[in-house]
């Protein structure tokens, strides 16, 4: 009689085993992938066409939260950053003006530091119009522009023009969506 009380006891053992396994295996993954979110990914999604045709609207991204730790960012990479007028929001733009630059636009074309020749805007879809600035960038602080400079609402139009350095995130690279476009974003 005593075997036969032992036997189911045994076996809701074994299931209550079975389940803690399942259940550590769950809080591994939930802490592995916090922790990648945290420190070493940011994962956004495109909420407009601010960055077409680079990044189209509604793609999904992910961007290196390490891609700046020992480096600073550079002119033309595509930067994740708190939103300079109001930093609940993460934006994402082009990286155009560098700390201690000026940069000016005429004729929607970008000048830097008074030069003659303007910046290469080739992924931009249309040719862009307007004349802004000059814009003195201070120093830890980039100037940002959006690829579609007709409909981007960038360092030209913020209460606070320039996003400083400790405002990145980091760095995108990696569109995973749609599938069809998964590609390196330079």
């Amino acid at each position: 009689m005593k075997n036969e009380k032992e036997t189911p006891k045994k076996q809701q053992n074994s299931i209550v085993r079975e389940i803690w396994e399942y259940v550590r295996i769950v809080i591994v993954v939930v802490v592995v992938v916090t922790l990648v979110n945290q420190f070493l990914l940011i994962n956004a999604v495109i909420p407009s066409g601010s960055m077409e045709n680079t990044i189209m609207e509604g793609d999904r991204i992910f961007g290196n939260r390490l891609a700046y730790l020992n480096s600073d960012p550079e002119r033309f990479d595509i930067v994740i950053f708190k939103y300079p007028d109001d930093e609940t929001k993460t934006y994402i733009k082009r990286v155009i003006g560098l700390p201690g630059e000026t940069v000016e636009i005429r004729d929607g074309k970008v000048y830097i530091n008074g030069s003659s020749e303007p910046l290469d805007d080739s992924f931009c879809p249309e040719e862009p119009t307007g004349d802004f600035g000059p814009y003195e960038v201070p120093e830890n602080c980039y100037f940002m522009l959006g690829d579609n400079r007709e409909n981007s609402a960038d360092s030209r139009y913020w209460v606070n023009t320039y996003v400083d350095r400790s405002e990145i995130i980091g760095k995108a690279v990696l569109r995973y969506w749609p599938l069809n476009k998964i590609s390196l974003l330079d």
